[in-house]
């Protein structure tokens, strides 16, 4: 977005940074409203008719959370949210499916759609129905192409964007594009969206660049998809988010005449150089959107502050608060507010070092830039006071964040976490209390949960409560796995040791008084004793 040339007003100038404040602040506002009784705000768009074109971003682009989360746990929870919306019948159906799916096609006497039609003709075929079938069939192959023209035979059946992205996206985890290309083929006309972020997102996870940024030219020709700057802004944003800046920027300018970059475009290049761990990249381009009178937005320099510092976390961990400082002190020159996510990626990386005190300190000071935690904020803290051995604040912390309305983000993978730390510090009875607390928020202890306190018990050699918890997870239905724990011989009962004296070597004042005392016995016993009378009573 150009500079105006026209200079602002004091009110316009409130104005846009209150835009840009207010998507960050809303959320926490509207709760301290309903604490205290209040009707929460109007929206925005009521009172400022424009306020829509600033919070555009959060279409495209979500602002990256800086705490760890694998692809895997993603991809395990959208696969549990897909069971649950399942009924049994349509979870045991799709178990079939995939069992027909994955047969040798060379030994069965039928090709696959006939297979299905004499099992399966009187079921009815839906998305979530083929997504749980493709979930369930990693091995099937090109089998899968059969299945989708067997789907799309069925008279009750109207195939969508989103079948055709279930299909993208399981050829694309294979990494079989040939197969992807008769999928999209097959479903011109259909295919949108949603296929078309899935086939960008399996190229670019496959490190397939090149043809990432070749698919722009040819998106309408070969699949008639859309090509306009939503999905060139999708395209930069994926490569990115990989590490493919350089790809992204090349793109970009080639287009330039095209589709002029706007801020979205800018700072999802920023954040790609940064992500990448180049710093002097991320700066030329920031020198260069600033000549040419393009705004650097706070998601940018979140990028540029983060990347700052993780550098000086693997080379010197002592110039992280003054390298940061710098980071902040440009912010504010140029006129980008903090946000939310600032402070997230402050004390994220103050917790990494284990300066566990600064970012308490920085967490009590978000007030005066008028920013508030989110779950983000108390998860990393809560984690970083248990690493640092202080259960009572970490406690105190968790009460902070379900007071604050952040008690829905404490799962059973939070809590998991939080008993792995004090275990691992050797907390043992703050976990078992710990582990009292979760169930009391209704979440239900998992397998690694109970292996997890069950091995620490046994280590410390408290088998009794051990025990206990084994067959409170076979009460529950959970197949906990029967091991063979080791004690730690720190507290293992030992048995007691009779120590053999030995015989030490006299010396001759010592051998001299034995014998003294020998002779005077000897001599002694010659001696009549006197008898003992009883007196008389008088």
């Amino acid at each position: 977005m150009r500079k105006l040339t026209i200079p602002f007003s004091a009110l316009q100038l409130q104005k846009l940074l209150f835009f840009r404040c207010a998507s960050t602040q809303s959320n926490s506002l509207t709760h301290r409203l309903s604490i205290a009784g209040l009707p929460p705000p109007p929206p925005l768009e009521s009172l400022y008719p424009y306020a829509a074109f600033f919070s555009t971003r959060s279409q495209y682009f979500s602002i990256r959370h800086f705490s760890s989360q694998t692809e895997n746990a993603a991809a395990s929870s959208v696969d549990e949210n897909l069971g649950e919306l399942l009924t049994e019948e349509e979870k045991s159906t799709a178990e079939l499916l995939s069992t027909e799916l994955q047969k040798n096609p060379e030994v069965e006497p039928l090709p696959l759609p006939k297979r299905l039609d004499l099992s399966f003709s009187h079921i009815t075929v839906s998305p979530k129905l083929l997504h749980a079938t493709l979930n369930a069939s990693p091995d099937a192959g090109r089998m899968a192409l059969d299945f989708l023209k067997w789907a799309k035979s069925r008279p009750d059946f109207q195939p969508s964007d989103e079948l055709y992205s279930h299909f993208v996206d399981y050829f694309g985890r294979r990494k079989d594009f040939k197969a992807t290309h008769e999928v999209l083929v097959d479903g011109i006309g259909v295919a949108g969206v949603k296929s078309f972020e899935a086939l960008v997102d399996r190229l670019v996870r496959a490190g397939r660049p090149t043809q990432t940024v070749a698919l722009f030219e040819r998106m309408v020709k070969d699949y008639g998809f859309v090509r306009n700057k939503d999905s060139l802004k999708l395209i930069v944003s994926s490569l990115c988010g990989r590490g493919y800046a350089s790809y992204a920027e090349k793109m970009v300018k080639s287009l330039a005449n095209e589709f002029f970059p706007d801020e979205h475009i800018c700072d999802s290049l920023i954040s790609g150089w940064c992500n990448d761990g180049k710093l002097d990249e991320a700066k030329r381009l920031v020198d260069e959107m600033y000549r040419g009178g393009f705004d650097i937005g706070t998601f940018a320099y979140n990028s540029i502050l983060d990347c700052v510092c993780r550098l000086c976390r693997e080379k010197d961990p002592f110039r992280i608060q003054t390298e940061a400082e710098n980071v902040l002190v440009e912010m504010e020159r140029h006129g980008v507010p903090r946000n939310v996510e600032t402070f997230n990626v402050l004390i994220t990386n103050l917790c990494k070092i284990r300066k566990t005190e600064d970012a308490m300190n920085l967490f009590s000071r978000m007030g005066e830039w008028g920013c508030y935690p989110d779950e983000t904020t108390f998860y990393v803290l809560i984690k970083s006071l248990y690493q640092a051995a202080r259960v009572g604040e970490g406690d105190e912390m968790i009460d902070k964040m379900k007071s604050a309305g952040y008690g829905d983000a404490l799962d059973t993978k939070a809590y998991y976490e939080f008993l792995k730390i004090l275990c691992g510090i050797e907390r043992v009875d703050h976990a078992m209390s710990v582990f009292a607390k979760m169930k009391e928020d209704g979440c239900e202890p998992g397998v690694k949960t109970y292996d997890l306190l069950m091995g620490k018990l046994c280590t410390y050699g408290r088998l009794d409560k051990a025990n206990a918890l084994y067959k409170e997870a076979e009460s529950n239905g959970l197949a906990v796995e029967r091991k063979a724990y080791k004690v730690d011989p720190r507290f293992a009962k030992k048995k007691p040791t009779v120590v053999k004296k030995e015989k030490k070597r006299e010396t001759l004042p010592e051998k001299m008084a034995r014998k003294r005392r020998s002779l005077k016995k000897f001599r002694l016993s010659f001696v009549k004793k006197p008898k003992r009378s009883v007196r008389r009573a008088f």
